[in-house]
């Protein structure tokens, strides 16, 4: 089942929700039916805790700490 963003038009709340294409999303915060399914932004490849954790062990294999923030790099000796 996908996820999808939905704003209430009874409260005006917006939240996430699985659906099925047979049934219709309510409101978590008031019940109400009346919502509209949004257009919401894929995520972005690559930007994943797992993606970047391997880059980051391979990149300290290699030597180099060039994706690691400022305040993440070793100390130099």
């Amino acid at each position: 089942m996908p996820i999808y963003d939905f704003h209430c038009n009874k409260c005006d709340r917006t939240f996430e929700s699985l659906v099925r294409a047979s049934s219709a999303p309510v409101c978590p915060a008031c019940g109400s039916e009346n919502v509209e399914k949004l257009v919401s932004l894929p995520a972005a490849q690559g930007k994943t805790a797992g993606i970047i954790s391997r880059g980051r062990t391979q990149a300290a294999r290699e030597g180099h700490f060039s994706n690691y923030a400022p305040s993440e790099r070793p100390g130099r000796k």
